[in-house]
């Protein structure tokens, strides 16, 4: 299924958690942190500016992105959980 977000929103598919800490203990899935990183699956066409255009948005498909702890919500599309998220929530691209 094809998911195209509305206006200044994106679609990111978190990163996988990591497993072990640095010591290399092993974590259960309920000890570990959700990842803060993903990959831009599909980007709107722009936050709508005063004057009736829109802004180009500043990700674009196949960005590695870092958002904030409770930024965005997540929702499970065809037992795939995505993460909808405003541009604004987006804190940095890694490039």
């Amino acid at each position: 299924m094809n998911v195209v977000p509305i206006g200044d929103n994106l679609v990111v598919k978190r990163l996988n958690a990591e497993e072990t800490t640095a010591g290399g203990i092993v974590l259960p899935d309920a000890a570990r942190e959700k990842p803060q990183q993903g990959r831009v699956l599909s980007v709107g066409d722009g936050r709508m500016l005063p004057n009736g255009k829109r802004s180009a948005p500043e990700m674009k498909e196949g960005d590695r992105v870092v958002f904030g702890n409770y930024a965005g919500n997540e929702v499970a599309i065809d037992g795939e959980s995505l993460l909808f998220l405003r541009t604004s929530d987006v804190l940095a691209i890694l490039r």
